[in-house]
């Protein structure tokens, strides 16, 4: 389960790190500690480390590079796309894999006559680059959108996308799955609505096809995640869908550059991709937790590795989230309970204003499926060997 595997001591403590770095620090440290934190996942200390080391060396690409693909990795894509083409132009030519995680970033923002060109600079400058091969699926797949889709106007307008909304939202199951399997006219439709409606109407279709759960419906979805131009957020969705209806399944994703083969379970499914009311029940857990004195950086970590974890387990029976701070009290409490750190339901109930039945309840619905009090059980008794061994 992530970080929460691992125990953080059993006491309570309000003791702060004295560890000092000095001011002073050559480019080359923070260089590698803006890695570790990308590599953590901790974006925003990252962030801060990379854009130091630009600042002591602001003449080494290798330092805007970086920053360039942090960048596009958490999705700001046009400022990405200033660095790339900086480097490039100002600092070196022949970095040309730049040219290749433009084009990217342009055909997510679906921009894809840029993405086409850049993609087309760097097969021309490196024919036998690393990138080459997914550069040319890339444009295989360009094409092969324009061709199925040869309509002058890739999105549909308002009217289109309330029309077909419409048609699905009185459609059962059942009946949609005989108008996909049964239907081209629908089918076709089906299809601009899922790559050219809006945000809301993708999402609709999407869960209608999970539904669905017809051989149809899972091609319909291999097709979508493995598709590159889509945004992050509903490629999560149609995974969540594949988890449901084909959890064993193998599916081709692109992500960091290159197309990955990948199970719908070990595909990553952070917290806010998905719901927004189950990231206000992280957000509520931390607003709590900054209350006290006594937790590191490494406890919220622990407690959003809890929280995703269960996610993932109850899917697709995910939680009723009616009120956040009785699952923020919840979960809180399994952290506490996991790391012994002598929390009670009555203090943490007062502190959240829940009742202690409602904290019980939770605790209990994460901890059936999580076994948090094997798992620290495991963890105190490899505490107290590790002690033990230490005194002998």
């Amino acid at each position: 389960m992530g970080r929460a595997d691992r125990p953080k001591g059993i006491l309570k403590t309000s003791e702060r790190s004295l560890k000092v770095i000095p001011f002073a620090q050559e480019a080359f440290y923070y260089t590698r500690m803006g890695t570790y934190y990308n590599s953590k996942n901790k974006l925003s200390k990252a962030l801060l480390f990379l854009q130091k080391a630009i600042e002591i060396e602001p003449d080494n690409p290798l330092n805007h590079y970086n920053l360039a693909c942090l960048l596009s990795k958490t999705n700001r894509l046009e400022e990405a796309n200033q660095i790339f083409k900086h480097i490039v132009q100002n600092l070196d030519s022949g970095l040309s894999e730049c040219y290749f995680f433009m084009a990217v970033n342009h055909g997510l923002m679906e921009e894809l006559s840029e993405a086409k060109r850049w993609l087309l600079k760097y097969l021309q400058l490196s024919p036998e680059g690393e990138m080459a091969e997914e550069a040319e699926d890339l444009l295989l797949a360009m094409e092969e959108d324009e061709e199925e889709f040869e309509s002058g106007d890739r999105s549909l307008d308002a009217m289109e996308n309330e029309a077909l909304l419409g048609l699905i939202g009185d459609m059962s199951a059942v009946s949609f799955r005989d108008r996909l399997l049964e239907d081209d006219d629908f089918r076709m439709a089906l299809l601009r609505g899922l790559y050219q409606g809006n945000d809301i109407l993708k999402e609709a279709i999407i869960r209608l096809l999970g539904e669905s759960d017809c051989e149809g419906a899972r091609n319909t979805l291999a097709d979508f995640v493995a598709n590159p131009w889509i945004k992050e957020r509903l490629r999560q969705v149609a995974m969540l869908e594949l988890k449901k209806i084909a959890p064993h399944g193998s599916y081709c994703v692109f992500s960091n550059g290159s197309f990955h083969e990948v199970t719908p379970g070990s595909y990553p499914s952070p917290a806010p991709v998905w719901q927004s009311e189950w990231q206000q029940v992280l957000e509520c857990t931390f607003a709590n937790m900054r209350r006290s004195a006594y937790y590191s950086d490494e406890f919220y970590e622990d407690a959003e590795a809890i929280w995703i974890d269960f996610i993932n387990h109850s899917y697709p029976e995910v939680p009723r989230v009616d009120k956040p701070q009785t699952w923020a009290a919840g979960l809180e409490y399994c952290l506490g309970r996991f790391h012994f750190l002598g929390l009670t339901q009555k203090e943490l109930a007062e502190s959240y204003g829940v009742s202690t039945a409602s904290i019980r309840r939770k605790y209990s619905e994460i901890n059936r499926l999580l076994q948090i009090d094997q798992k620290a059980y495991r963890n105190m008794l490899t505490f107290l060997a590790e002690k033990e061994g230490e005194q002998h």
